[in-house]
């Protein structure tokens, strides 16, 4: 998978995305991710990339040039199955969608800024419009690492067992079950006795019955 990512501020991506499991898979070639400088298509001798809303308005909008350009140099370069700008209006990034995007080739990232970008990007050659949340942040960026983190742990071999992804919570529309790790007892405090009995059938009926109760406690809606 090859992911460009268009933003006024590509190194607050770099760094959230040069660690662990990420790291190991742009170190062994599983995933490819460009970073392009909006500024740096700007046809203004400045490198000015915002301007006013037309009609009046408080905040600056990104124009449609660099941004525009920018696309238009890579789709001349391969094609495109998703360019997707990151939006608190857009559709709100699930585990679905996530499975969905793990599987294009060629995905462009498109970080808005100060009020967003011309509506005109938006409407001719975004073909997604996602959101981690509803709320606002200051810009795209820690957005566009929330997205591909979450697609590219899917993506077959990055992570070191590829059936953790499977059993992760909303993969079933429901939370994964509780967890836990060695040693069986810390200060009183002691594992489920049904987790070290050996019964894989019975552990798998816990397992089960944990997530459906905990989906039913903390997320309802999912059921």
């Amino acid at each position: 998978m090859r992911i460009d990512i268009l933003s006024l501020f590509p190194e607050i991506i770099k760094s959230s995305l040069e660690h662990s499991i990420i790291k190991k898979a742009l170190t062994n070639d599983q995933i490819i991710i460009k970073y392009h400088n909006i500024r740096d298509f700007s046809n203004n001798k400045h490198k000015k990339v915002d301007d006013y809303q037309y009609g009046g308005g408080s905040g600056m909008v990104l124009m449609i040039q660099p941004i525009y350009d920018c696309i238009k140099k890579l789709e001349g370069e391969r094609k495109y199955k998703n360019i997707i700008y990151l939006t608190p209006d857009g559709e709100k990034l699930d585990q679905a969608s996530c499975n969905k995007f793990s599987l294009s080739k060629n995905i462009i990232l498109i970080c808005g800024h100060y009020k967003g970008i011309d509506q005109r990007i938006r409407e001719h050659l975004v073909t997604d419009e996602i959101s981690i949340g509803d709320y606002v942040l200051s810009g795209g960026e820690l957005a566009a690492a929330v997205f591909c983190d979450s697609i590219i742990r899917l993506i077959p071999g990055v992570l070191g067992d590829e059936s953790s992804a499977l059993t992760d919570s909303f993969q079933d529309n429901r939370l994964s079950e509780p967890i836990y790790t060695r040693p069986k007892n810390y200060e009183g405090l002691k594992v489920p006795e049904i987790l070290i009995s050996g019964d894989t059938k019975a552990i798998e009926k816990w397992r089960e019955e944990k997530s459906l109760e905990r989906t039913k406690k903390h997320r309802p809606n999912l059921i």
